[in-house]
């Protein structure tokens, strides 16, 4: 199925105004997939790509307070598949600019927490139009600033679009009349309000769904916001903060500050007047913010509230009664998709030793056959990795993993036929591992796959736990018993039976992990904007 301009389904037969208390609106359905083989979406992708080069080197300055600001200082981004190639630079912030980035978000926040709920949601549902309208050219930018192949980037643009209609239909529903016991002769209310200014500092894997995603949640209900965006992919941030801007949000309400955890990051976060944190991201990084947020400043008057989801180290279960070949699959898209750069990626298949050898054999023929080069061209499968750090450390990982077990295809640095140099890895298998190995346990963020032999399903269950992360996992079985075993004992936010374990639909599978994978927030979930709210009740004796 095509993607079209679906925009008038997004308020019905109501247009809106900023005087609606209301908005009539359908119900919420996920945005479709382009489908790249329709010769119109392949030529209007194309087109997005050659808009995209022609604004290369372009520069981005900070947006406080409504104000555009220039630093003198810059971030610069950069084309993995050609580190040489300069995709844009934004303007870099110090503590100055946050100091008055905080000020100016309070100022804003006394007029913005005022709106009505539904001129909230307005704001983000015009902002999910205009994207559905712009979305090639967004999905454009991310092949470039991120390496995300035609269908990597055109499912995170998707997402965001998600993200945007779900959450402005969630504000709607919290602003309804919450349903409480009755007590005869009083009156009881609860409503949820906005808790103030807050960070957001998003990753840079999914650097438009999630950042637009944390974004929108926060602002819908009434907050406002700093923005910290991850200092790899600030680009296509920059181009939300404009989209959420001509969508009718106010100046002053979302502040763009790009900048290095140095230099703001922990500043923001320790700061006494930020409310709250926002962060997705590494475990390492995580776990100190969340470390440093808990300490108290002088002249704080709260608690602040951190939201954080953190890694993964996924595995996938395949058993003797599974089809191999959909298992064989399954686990090849779960690993290399987006070269293994998401936090749900499977970074391990526990198989039984049954099928073991088998698995290994049909995984191996899959990975081989796909297709390594440059994101921008429509055919590639597997791109670059983000950046020169992350390559030298999926690099020493591989030294490890070739002690650690046996090789099976992959492993190497890899260069595109006409020499240019990209942070390219082969897909990797290495099998017969350990279950007290590294490779087994720390995260690589990288196109890595171990494969561990299990005795029993029961076996299984136990390797696939034996880790202090626990955000996605799979089974494939036929096995309804063990599915079931499966469905009690694998300790993971989000369990998928019989069918790859990335790609979370917003709204029919909210998001989010246990142990130290995070908070146990669910993105894409009825509970995740009242996160960013605080519940207060109003009582009447009459």
């Amino acid at each position: 199925m095509s993607r079209k301009d679906n925009s008038a389904r997004t308020y019905g037969q109501t247009p809106y105004s900023p005087q609606l208390e209301t908005l009539m609106l359908a119900e919420f359905a996920n945005e479709p997939l382009t489908d790249f083989t329709v010769p119109a979406d392949r030529q209007a992708m194309g087109a997005a790509l050659e808009r995209a080069r022609g604004e290369f080197g372009r520069a981005w300055p900070l947006a406080i307070g409504g104000e555009r600001v220039t630093t003198g200082a810059w971030i610069e981004s950069f084309d993995p598949c050609q580190p040489d190639r300069v995709v844009g630079r934004v303007a870099a912030a110090d503590r100055g600019h946050a100091e008055h980035a905080l000020n100016a978000a309070w100022q804003a926040f006394a007029d913005w927490s005022r709106w009505t709920p539904a001129a909230r949601a307005g704001v983000l549902l015009r902002a999910a139009a205009l994207l559905r309208r712009q979305k090639h050219d967004f999905s454009a930018t991310l092949v470039y600033e991120a390496a995300k192949t035609w269908v990597e980037a055109d499912a995170d643009t998707a997402e965001a679009i998600d993200f945007l209609e779900f959450y402005a239909r969630e504000a709607l529903r919290l602003a309804e009349t919450q349903p409480l016991t009755p007590v005869a002769g009083e009156h009881n209310e609860l409503v949820y309000l906005p808790l103030g200014v807050g960070v957001v500092i998003p990753p840079w894997n999914f650097p438009l769904a999630i950042a637009l995603g944390m974004t929108a949640a926060v602002l819908v209900g009434g907050n406002c916001v700093v923005l910290k965006p991850a200092s790899l992919t600030p680009v296509i941030a920059a181009r939300f903060v404009d989209l959420l801007e001509a969508a009718g949000l106010p100046p002053g309400v979302l502040t763009f500050l790009p900048g290095s955890g140095a230099e703001i990051g922990d500043f923001l976060v320790e700061h006494p007047r930020t409310r709250f944190i926002a962060f997705t991201g590494s475990r390492a990084v995580g776990t100190r913010l969340y470390e440093r947020a808990a300490r108290v400043q002088p002249g704080q008057r709260w608690l602040k509230r951190v939201v954080a989801e953190l890694g993964g180290k996924d595995a996938i279960v395949v058993d003797e009664t599974a089809d191999l070949d959909a298992a064989a699959e399954g686990i090849v898209a779960s690993a290399y998709g987006f070269q293994g750069q998401k936090c749900s990626a499977a970074s391990r298949a526990i198989v039984l030793g049954a099928v073991y050898a088998d698995v290994v054999q049909r995984v191996a023929e899959r990975t081989e056959a796909l297709r390594l080069g440059p994101a921008e061209d429509p055919a590639t499968q597997v791109a670059a990795v983000i950046d020169g750090g992350q390559y030298r450390t999926v690099l020493d990982y591989l030294d490890v993993g070739r002690r650690e077990g046996r090789l099976v295809l992959g492993g190497e640095p890899a260069r595109e036929p006409d020499g240019s140099a990209g942070w390219y890895i082969q897909p990797t298998i290495i099998a017969d591992v350990p279950e007290d190995a590294r490779i087994a346990h720390e995260e690589i963020f990288g196109p890595v796959l171990s494969v561990l032999r299990a005795t029993d399903f029961a076996h299984a269950l136990r390797v696939a736990n034996n880790t202090e992360y626990g955000l996605t996992g799979g089974v494939y079985a036929r096995d309804r018993r063990r599915l079931e075993q499966a469905r009690a004992e694998f300790a993971v936010g989000n369990l998928y039976f019989n069918r790859k374990i990335t790609g979370a639909l917003v709204g029919a599978q909210p998001f989010g992990g246990f142990n130290l994978s995070g908070t146990d927030s669910k993105a894409g979930g009825r509970d995740y904007l009242q996160l960013f709210l605080q519940a207060k009740v109003t009582v009447e004796r009459f």
